[in-house]
């Protein structure tokens, strides 16, 4: 029984808590906000693709020299080149003048390509006009036509654009509008 005065008597007073100073309040204030604008710069890094680990440096040498590569896993972006104003030719069939209109897309992922396109616009546009005028009507109203004479076209400009800056450089080439009468 004494021992049950003693347990009531002593009674546990919790510690006074001292509110937080002014100082105290803004450092922690500083502090989250630290962390929020690490956060938020890291996802914004990581989004834009900065941590990706697809290209790596190899050093190759033999004594003295040193080559550096680097492997790159991802395909450059496509970049597609309109070549502006449509093409139209006229030739003749079963007697009648006939037309051609066509659009011409190019698709390259190289900007070299593209840039040595511009400057080079006179001769591709030469070189697509007379492949276009040399087409016989009748076979060009087939879809194999049609692709026999893209297949013509990519193969033309790669040999421009091999000729011109020495490598082919063009993926593709898309008719995006074919008209025929």
């Amino acid at each position: 029984m004494a021992e049950e005065n003693e347990d009531q008597d002593v009674e546990e007073v919790p510690a006074e808590k001292k509110p937080m100073s002014g100082k105290t309040k803004m450092i922690i204030m500083i502090v989250v906000g630290l962390l929020v604008l690490a956060a938020s710069i890291g996802g914004t890094l990581f989004a834009l693709g900065f941590f990706d680990s697809d290209e790596v440096d190899l050093e190759l040498g033999d004594g003295d020299e040193a080559v550096e590569q680097v492997i790159d896993n991802k395909p450059k972006p496509a970049m597609y080149f309109p070549i502006k104003p449509a093409f139209v030719v006229s030739f003749p069939s079963r007697g009648k003048q006939r037309y051609l209109q066509v659009d011409v897309t190019v698709l390259t992922r190289e900007m070299a390509v593209f840039n040595a396109m511009q400057t080079h616009m006179p001769l591709i546009k030469n070189r697509l006009v007379m492949l276009f005028g040399g087409e016989i009507y009748d076979e060009l109203q087939t879809d194999e036509g049609k692709e026999l004479l893209r297949q013509k076209a990519l193969e033309t400009l790669q040999q421009v654009m091999q000729d011109e800056i020495g490598k082919p450089g063009i993926e593709e080439v898309l008719f995006t509008n074919f008209v025929m009468q």
